[in-house]
């Protein structure tokens, strides 16, 4: 039986997980084609996880130049993976980081 993958369950959940940080309410809301409320999470947020969200919240919006900027703010190269993969990749590894951090 496959291993249940975390990433998939927050991101096709009915409401973001409170419990999470910003950056990966960003992610939620952005899945869920609300562009203006996953920016709003993280747009005045300085980590660089936000930053990393940030960058892909303007490579859906198709504004690159913004986006290489907060690649650059999240110490990330630009991706050239397809939006959903580059979605998944950040949840994943934002989730990672929570559960060994323990957040």
């Amino acid at each position: 039986m496959p291993k249940p993958n975390p990433t998939h369950f927050l991101l096709n959940s009915d409401a973001p997980p409170s419990t999470v940080s910003a950056a990966i309410q960003a992610l939620w809301w952005a899945a869920k084609g609300s562009w203006d409320r996953a920016h709003s999470l993280v747009q005045n947020d300085g980590s660089a996880e936000a930053a990393w969200v940030h960058a892909h919240l303007h490579r859906i919006e198709g504004d690159l130049a913004n986006a290489s900027y907060w690649y650059g703010k999240a110490g990330r190269k630009v991706s050239g993976d397809d939006l959903e993969t580059e979605r998944n990749t950040i949840a994943s590894e934002l989730l990672r980081r929570s559960v060994s951090e323990g957040g």
